[in-house]
């Protein structure tokens, strides 16, 4: 069996009025995260960990921010074309372990609700989804409600 490890970073500016996604739900919030997708950042650091697994690149590669079919773009079905992608190259999911950075909302009451959403996505098992939330203690700009971070680690097997 080969075992391979993937790693996802990611950061996105919040504005008010925004609809936040997060982990493929709408989370009710005063802001909201801002890219050219629908900036579900959870779901992103996702898709890039699972591509450096399977050393196919990153996010940004595949679905590019200057590419106008992809503004706006449910994350949910750029997390299905990645899954996609490492399943043709022979491996499956083995699990996911991520965490969000964020000062508000609180994340916690919603980590269910995305790992029922997420194994659903991408074909897995909810227990398979590790989701942690954090805070900065008001430190930087996610301390400052300026943005969220989110990162990702994952195990692929061939």
């Amino acid at each position: 069996m080969k075992i391979r490890v993937g790693f996802g970073y990611d950061v996105h500016r919040l504005e008010e009025g925004k609809d936040f996604w997060l982990g493929g739900i709408k989370v009710p919030h005063t802001h909201g995260a801002v890219g050219h997708s629908d900036a579900d950042v959870l779901i992103h650091v996702i898709c890039d960990a699972l591509l450096g697994a399977a050393n196919l690149r990153d996010i940004g590669f595949h679905f590019s921010d200057k590419d106008p079919k992809f503004k706006g773009i449910d994350s949910k079905i750029l997390l299905k074309e990645v899954v996609a992608l490492v399943e043709a190259k022979g491996f499956s999911i083995g699990n996911i372990d991520s965490t969000i950075c964020l000062e508000l909302p609180k994340v916690n009451p919603h980590i269910p609700e995305m790992q029922k959403c997420l194994a659903e996505v991408m074909g897995i098992e909810e227990e398979d989804i590790s989701i942690k939330a954090t805070t900065t203690e008001r430190l930087g700009f996610v301390g400052k409600a300026e943005g969220v971070a989110a990162y990702a680690t994952v195990l692929i097997q061939k």
